[in-house]
């Protein structure tokens, strides 16, 4: 039985109520709820977590699902905090034991420290931007993609703690253009085709 660990970041301030990302981690802990060959556990940064406890998720899992929406091309400062506070306690306790550089050699190995592997993790996030700003030639991006702009450091985060990256998906332009109905519809075939196929 494989052990799904889903983390909604999508944090509520300001005028974020966070309903998208409540919305995609619901229907992603009914997608696997629904299938008798997962089990698994969620947790929400709105709400007060052990960061112990939060630990032992990253360690119990074989997958830990990551939703967050972006604000000014960053993860939310409260999702951020989770991470600073649950990896921080994950030290030499689960997620990671050190840089991986030996004092003998302190040019090399570099980020080799990590605990979680044989973990994968997988990213959704949501935009107000519109898919064509990171695809067409003269856009904002210019021509980077969210896990190669943006979000690589996000990615490398997660190659620190010696996880490896199941396909992303990315929801663009909710703000003003949401299509909810077809995003859900999307994402569904996404996680079938990952998890099921």
């Amino acid at each position: 039985m494989k052990k799904i660990f889903i983390i909604n970041g999508g944090q509520k301030f300001g005028h974020s109520g966070g309903r998208f990302n409540e919305t995609i981690s619901q229907e992603t802990l009914n997608f696997f709820k629904n299938n008798p060959n997962f089990e698994v556990k969620l947790t929400d940064i709105n709400h007060d977590y052990d960061p112990a406890e939060e630990v032992q998720k990253f360690v119990w899992a074989d997958v830990i699902i990551y939703h967050t929406p972006i604000w000014w091309f960053q993860v939310p400062h409260d999702f951020k905090k989770y991470i600073d506070v649950v990896f921080t306690e994950g030290h030499a306790t689960g997620i990671y034991n050190s840089d991986g550089r030996s004092s003998q050699n302190p040019a090399i190995n570099y980020g080799t420290g990590g605990m979680l592997h044989g973990r994968k993790y997988m990213l959704t996030t949501s935009w107000n931007a519109p898919k064509e700003a990171f695809t067409l030639p003269g856009e904002f991006f210019s021509q980077k993609s969210v896990d190669d702009g943006p979000l690589f450091g996000f990615h490398r985060m997660n190659a620190f703690t010696g996880m490896t990256p199941l396909e992303s998906m990315h929801f663009h332009d909710i703000e003003k253009n949401a299509d909810v109905a077809r995003d859900l519809k999307l994402y569904n075939e996404h996680l079938s085709k990952i998890f099921i196929n």
